[in-house]
């Protein structure tokens, strides 16, 4: 059968759902929060843009990663739009990203 299904199964999940898949591959995420805040971007022109027929625009992320450990807020924003850059190209319009370490997150005992 080979892979030829395989393109058409992801192209057909929403958004969310092929960047949360590309963001946990690419990061090893230990918490991942995404969040479709196209709608209140309703009347942006991105969403005007009939590519974006599905809305699906603007997110807000949260990625936990190890792989942040050592990098500058800049270069961990530059990782995540690397992973994600093919959404980018395909109608993806804005991200707010919070880029964090484990260590980052960790609860500070007293």
């Amino acid at each position: 059968m080979g892979s030829r299904g395989a393109g058409t199964v992801v192209s057909q999940l929403t958004r969310a759902s092929r960047m949360r898949m590309k963001l946990q591959t690419a990061l090893e995420a230990s918490v991942l929060e995404i969040e479709d805040v196209s709608h209140q971007h309703a009347g942006h022109a991105a969403m005007r843009d009939k590519a974006n027929a599905n809305g699906e625009t603007h997110f807000n992320l949260k990625v936990v990663s190890p792989k942040f450990e050592g990098q500058n807020l800049v270069k961990r924003h530059r990782m995540v739009y690397d992973a994600l850059a093919d959404e980018l190209q395909s109608g993806l319009h804005a991200l707010s990203i919070v880029a964090k370490t484990p260590q980052e997150i960790a609860p500070n005992p007293k």
